[in-house]
């Protein structure tokens, strides 16, 4: 039996307003070849299907055309979890009819534990899965008036950990001789990588879960949320985002993991390359050398339209070669979405100065939140409670 893990697809997403329809719509045709080369028996989707909770039509479209075209694949059971970035709604709306399909949708924690435990039978293999979604704070955790913020934190976690201890004592009455195990689950745990693209999962140290963490039952457990494809231990991966979210992750190889196992054990676990549907680049150098770089990158072949990055690194503070950047982009195959400086002091300064509505597609609610701390003259580097804080408020704005 050959099981695919995958998760963090964000469909809709966009890299500096630009929309990334056209590249995902690219993998989701090549997973489809994949998963017939590969023959893979068995889909795992690890959370965060879609990038924003209410999901444009196109995206929508372009989800369940991809799980129509799945039925002809040879792929025959399908998993798919909710992450912080979708609405339990969203995905749980078509679950009854799915489920006819083999496709399995857990977009919220279930009040039966049990009814997070999914079993195949494949090839004559047996499989275990326990679909953990996103644990949301207020679905397993009571709130208690007056706790602190690190109370909250803490009480948080805790419900994390044992909800993962239920589902595995239950996997443990469930199984049978010779039938692997998997958790899955959508979360932050410590010794993971992060890039710049993830949304934080904060309530204090809210998803913060370490390796031992995790229940011996389970043979492999596979992860969502970070967007680097990694490994926490042998068996606890991250698959990573399919596709590049920020131009922190150009440099990066995207991958699925596919998991081989017979008779209960795992023979053995790989990666898959990804393909690279849209050449996505950053570059540093002075201002000479950026543009020497850009008109290299404008004479190589591609599919579609390469996005750009320019981090100028020359000390000069008369000019950051914004101007001169996009003057020289404008005649080439190629277009540059965001131009930055190297000296952080001189980037705060330039935000500071061009507050204007194409500079503010680059600029995070936390850069907003810590300029208005240098403001005041409050050093927010002496107080992760505030920052810890300010995430907690900005997470609870997201999920409204």
């Amino acid at each position: 039996m050959k099981i695919l893990h995958t998760s963090d697809w964000h469909l809709g997403h966009r890299l500096h307003e630009q929309s990334q329809h056209e590249e995902q719509t690219l993998f989701l045709s090549w997973l489809i070849k994949c998963i017939n080369e590969q023959e893979i028996d068995v889909l795992l989707i690890s959370g965060d299907i879609f990038d924003t909770s209410a999901p444009s039509s196109q995206s929508l479209t372009l989800y369940y055309n991809f799980l129509v075209d799945l039925r002809n694949s040879h792929c025959q059971d399908v998993i798919i979890t909710g992450g912080n970035h979708d609405a339990p709604g969203t995905l749980n709306a078509p679950k009854d009819l799915l489920k006819a399909l083999a496709i399995n949708v857990l977009g919220k924690s279930e009040e039966d534990i049990k009814d997070e435990i999914i079993k195949i039978n494949c090839k004559g293999e047996k499989l275990m899965v326990a679909a953990v979604p996103y644990l949301r704070d207020q679905d397993i955790r009571k709130a208690i008036a007056g706790e602190s913020f690190d109370q909250v934190g803490d009480r948080y976690k805790a419900a994390l950990i044992k909800h993962y201890n239920d589902v595995a004592e239950c996997c443990h009455r469930e199984k049978e001789d010779n039938e692997l195990v998997i958790a899955m689950g959508h979360l932050f745990a410590i010794g993971g990588s992060t890039s710049d693209s993830e949304q934080t999962i904060y309530v204090g140290n809210a998803g913060d879960i370490g390796a031992d963490d995790f229940h011996p039952i389970f043979d492999y457990i596979a992860l969502g949320h970070l967007h680097r494809s990694q490994v926490v231990k042998n068996h606890i991966r991250y698959s990573g985002s399919p596709c590049i979210l920020s131009f922190s992750e150009a440099n990066h190889q995207k991958q699925l993991i596919c998991i081989d196992a017979q008779n209960g054990s795992i023979d053995s676990i790989s990666t898959i390359d990804i393909p690279r549907f849209r050449d996505i680049k950053q570059l540093t150098g002075d201002l000479h050398h950026c543009i020497k770089q850009l008109n290299a990158i404008d004479k190589e072949n591609h599919n579609l339209l390469p996005w750009v990055e320019v981090v100028l690194d020359n000390e000069d503070n008369s000019g950051i070669g914004y101007s001169q950047i996009n003057e020289a982009a404008e005649q080439l195959r190629l277009k540059v979405l965001k131009v930055s400086l190297k000296n952080d002091t001189r980037q705060a300064d330039l935000l500071n100065e061009s507050f204007d509505g194409e500079n503010i597609k680059n600029i995070s609610p936390m850069d907003v939140f810590k300029l208005r701390c240098d403001e005041q003259n409050f050093e927010i580097n002496d107080h992760p409670d505030i920052e810890d804080a300010f995430h907690e408020v900005l997470q609870i704005a997201r999920d409204n």
